[in-house]
């Protein structure tokens, strides 16, 4: 019997932490969700732009991420879309992060989550925060790629 092999899809995506931080290191987690937040994610309906990480007795927990219910929840269950949700990841890799967490200036930021091998995963990573100039200079770059495909493509016109 052949084995399927499932690339991870994405579910959600937090762009504006890229924006706002430099990513040190990277880190996948399993997630504890609810049933109906795995259907809720089975539809697309999360969002992770104000989400972050917090380490509690040795234990990750995801804050801000929010999964709208499905209209047709159970009706038994009470869904509570900003629920914190608990990470889950070696020990080793938590005494690891909590290490590097307790220096000056980092912090672990949710980058996105996907789909691998039927079960939720979340990409975290280890970030130091951006300064109001380095944002700017991102901007700035930005604006300046766009000027330059603008002229290029009116140029081959």
């Amino acid at each position: 019997m052949a084995t399927k092999s499932e690339t991870p899809s994405r579910i959600a995506d937090n762009k504006k932490a890229a924006f706002n931080y430099y990513f040190e290191e990277r880190h996948e987690a399993g997630i504890v969700l609810h049933g109906w937040e795995v259907k809720a994610l089975r539809s697309g309906k999360a969002q992770l732009t104000d989400g972050y990480v917090i380490i509690k007795d040795g234990e990750l927990f995801l804050i801000g991420c929010q999964i709208q219910p499905l209209k047709t929840a159970s009706t038994h269950v009470t869904p509570d879309s900003a629920r914190i949700k608990k990470l889950l990841m070696k020990k080793d890799d938590i005494k690891r992060l909590i290490g590097k967490v307790e220096q000056k200036g980092f912090t672990l930021v949710p980058v996105n989550l996907h789909w691998k091998n039927g079960l939720v995963k979340c990409d975290i990573a280890l970030a130091k925060g951006k300064g109001e100039h380095d944002k700017r200079d991102v901007i700035k770059d930005r604006e300046g790629k766009r000027e330059v495909e603008r002229a290029m493509k009116s140029r081959n016109r």
